[in-house]
């Protein structure tokens, strides 16, 4: 039974983060919200432990299109950077500052960037794409991001200083207009690059929050040494391109990965 202990311990962290939002919000969204994410992603690591092939593209389906459609065009609440920014300024522990402080600033300490392995609505998408395994050494182009991270910052900083009326219908459209173009963007540079994750590497303003942290996550993919017979397979299969090899903190790539578990699933001595 031991092996199942991680869709436990996964599951429990969710639903402590979930009462504890609940009773200090008094808002029972909470206990919904991140009890159903938590059962999702507990689901998905169960899977994974029995081997299931798409144990992973379940719990992308079912956090990525619950965020994107509920919570983003239903509920009309923007998830995206903008949306946090949005939050931020105004003062208050709401919605998209509640999801980034979770999933994306202090959750990675312990679960890395999982998130963007698992329940990112935009990479959700781009896995379905044919280049699920990069053809080509990664670009230097990783600065972008800075920019792209800079601009929402200036975007939503811009409409406070200009006292944009009727603000959350600005950001319910900027969350529309914006996932309109990550999509494009992020279909074009797959094709461009042959690299369904050319988007995540390059573009994506969210990274900016997720490397410092994922550096210092508790969850790791670690090699055994004894069992590693340098094959090289891990490295071809990580669509983030990580030296999963490394067990250091300061291997290759390292604050990339996405917990994915495509080096695990196609280790052949079952080294990692």
């Amino acid at each position: 039974m031991k092996k199942y202990m991680p869709p436990v311990v996964m599951l429990a962290v969710f639903e402590a983060i979930a009462v504890t939002l609940w009773l200090t919000k008094g808002n029972i969204f909470y206990l919904i919200n991140f009890s159903y994410i938590g059962c999702s992603i507990a689901l998905g690591i169960f899977l994974f432990i029995r081997r299931h092939r798409h144990a992973r593209r379940v719990v992308q389906l079912l956090v990525g299109l619950y965020m994107l459609i509920y919570l983003g065009l239903i509920h009309g609440e923007n998830m995206q950077i903008e949306g946090f920014w949005y939050y931020l300024f105004t003062g208050v522990f709401e919605a998209a500052t509640i999801h980034y402080a979770v999933a994306k600033i202090f959750g990675p300490l312990l679960f890395g960037r999982g998130w963007c392995g698992y329940a990112c609505w935009t990479a959700m998408v781009l896995d379905f794409l044919p280049y699920k395994t990069p053809s080509s050494p990664r670009k230097k182009l990783g600065w972008i991001r800075y920019i792209t991270f800079a601009a929402s910052l200036v975007f939503v900083a811009a409409l406070f200083l200009a006292r944009v009326g009727n603000l959350e219908r600005v950001m319910f459209w900027a969350f529309v207009v914006g996932n309109v173009v990550y999509y494009a963007v992020g279909i074009a540079l797959a094709y461009a690059f042959q690299d369904n994750r050319a988007f995540c590497k390059y573009i994506c303003p969210v990274a900016v929050f997720l490397k410092p942290m994922s550096y210092y996550a508790l969850a790791r993919i670690k090699c055994d040494k004894d069992k590693c017979i340098s094959c090289g397979k891990c490295r071809r299969v990580c669509p983030m391109d990580v030296d999963v090899t490394d067990n250091s903190r300061k291997r290759e790539n390292g604050t990339e990965c996405i917990l994915c578990m495509e080096c695990v699933r196609n280790c052949p001595r079952d080294a990692l």
